[in-house]
């Protein structure tokens, strides 16, 4: 009977509502597609209602998928409130590295803690690279970040939850004196010849440096020689302007004095940007960041890829849900 319907199920088909692509609600609710497509099914059935058209490029609602929406909503939200007005308080504060005080990862924390009450804290941590904060995770000692997950060993894939966010548009941060810093956007092929830095030599930050020297393969495009770990955005901004480096980043990066930062294009690469979880932890400030992540991502279009030509690794796009 329909007073019987699994709440799983209604969560299932929310996510999926929500999303329009199976591959991304999986991997919001760290469910394998095949099993999310059973309860998707399972639901129809109940229902004796056909929610989805599904074809190999598009899922859509049907009008009973419209119709049912708001009443799943409805229901989550009421066991939500349930188990929240028996759960403890958390024990401690939830810490989450956002890197730097800017670009995705800041306003998904600045999001979320306008979702939480006064006494759930979450403390911001600005250190760089999610090989290094994946190593963090596990060891207790920090509970969130963001990064490129894909790239991460896949023993270390086992112990960590993850949501896709953004699919970042990189960047290139030249000198103003530079012969490209005229143009508005830098199209690949005019990097060849260049040497860029991406952060080789930091052992924190080996997914950006694989990003980069998969980017740059082929194109005769240099990665910078390894340097030591550069700790903090002043230190970074003397660092690069002493070497005169140039810099492989995102669309949203820190101001550099005497620098300018301009998108590339011809194709547009792509970093890929999931959040990053200890897999089994519980806390509030968990549930406010991925809601925040999750409407930030619909609000802006960051899981779309741009129309233009566009560059992801292959195993990034499997990570991220992307088609194509």
């Amino acid at each position: 009977m329909l007073y019987d319907t699994d709440p799983r199920l209604l969560r299932a088909f929310t996510a999926v509502a929500e999303e329009l692509h199976f591959t991304r609600a999986a991997a919001r609710l760290y469910v394998a597609q095949q099993a999310l497509s059973r309860d998707i099914r399972r639901l129809e059935r109940e229902l004796g209602a056909t929610l989805f058209v599904r074809s190999t490029r598009r899922v859509a609602l049907t009008a009973d998928g419209e119709r049912l929406l708001p009443y799943a909503r409805r229901v989550l939200t009421a066991q939500d409130e349930l188990a929240a007005a028996f759960r403890s308080a958390p024990e401690r504060p939830l810490l989450v590295d956002v890197s730097v005080p800017i670009g995705t990862a800041h306003a998904v924390l600045e999001a979320a803690r306008g979702r939480v009450p006064d006494d759930c804290e979450l403390v911001a941590r600005f250190h760089s690279g999610l090989t290094g904060a994946a190593a963090e995770m596990a060891s207790g000692r920090l509970d969130v970040s963001f990064g490129r997950y894909a790239a991460l060993p896949a023993d270390v894939r086992a112990g960590l939850g993850h949501q896709p966010v953004r699919l970042e548009p990189m960047a290139v941060l030249l000198r103003d004196d530079h012969p490209l810093a005229a143009r508005p956007a830098v199209p690949l092929a005019e990097l060849a010849g260049e040497t860029l830095y991406a952060a080789a030599g930091n052992p924190r930050t080996v997914e950006w440096t694989d990003l980069a020297e998969r980017l740059f393969a082929g194109r005769g495009i240099a990665t910078a020689e390894p340097f030591p770990e550069i700790e903090g955005s002043q230190e970074f901004v003397r660092v690069v302007r002493k070497r005169g480096w140039s810099v492989l980043a995102s669309v949203e990066f820190m101001e550099v004095p005497g620098m300018v930062l301009r998108p590339l294009v011809d194709p547009v690469p792509l970093s890929p940007v999931s959040m990053v979880w200890r897999r089994g932890l519980r806390h509030p400030g968990l549930d406010a960041l991925r809601t925040a992540a999750r409407e930030l991502s619909g609000r802006h279009a960051w899981l779309a890829p741009p129309g233009a030509a566009w560059w992801l690794p292959e195993a990034d796009a499997r990570a991220m849900g992307v088609d194509g």
